[in-house]
């Protein structure tokens, strides 16, 4: 919980419910049931329903402290972005949907992404975890001068 009461201290994280989440009996979930929803939404609707998805599963995870592994609630996050239910759950279960999350994964790797969120500039410097502003601020500015970040 350690990871989520940092979340929470950062700005735009006061909605996240660490004392909720606490209080709940189910292990914080793996990521493979929130990643195969995102997916099916996105064969359903491109990247914006993909992202509508995303929001909704955190929402549903961070701020409501719901089961995300329960397929249940992925299917109540569906339903809430509009999504046809009935579409999503045969994407959700297919063999498309899984290869696909299974390559996005493959593609992260090799890209050097371990961690959420993971910021990637100029497609060379890969910078993981949440990191502050002012990091964040240096890094494009040495990179906008021609010159090269140095590590964190």
């Amino acid at each position: 919980m350690g990871h989520w009461a940092a979340a929470a201290s950062q700005p735009d994280g006061e909605a996240i419910n660490v004392a909720l989440m606490r209080s709940r009996s189910f292990p914080y979930p793996y990521s493979m049931p929130g990643l195969l929803a995102c997916k099916a939404a996105e064969m359903q609707g491109g990247m914006p329903a993909h992202w509508d998805m995303f929001d909704r599963v955190q929402k549903a995870h961070a701020v409501e402290a719901r089961n995300i592994t329960d397929s249940a609630v992925l299917k109540d996050c569906a339903a809430e972005i509009g999504l046809d239910v009935a579409r999503w759950e045969a994407d959700f279960a297919s063999p498309e949907a899984k290869q696909a999350v299974q390559d996005d994964l493959r593609e992260a790797q090799q890209l050097g992404v371990n961690a959420v969120p993971t910021l990637i500039f100029n497609q060379r410097w890969v910078l993981p975890g949440a990191v502050p502003e002012s990091t964040l601020r240096q890094i494009i500015e040495k990179l906008l001068e021609g010159r090269e970040p140095t590590a964190r």
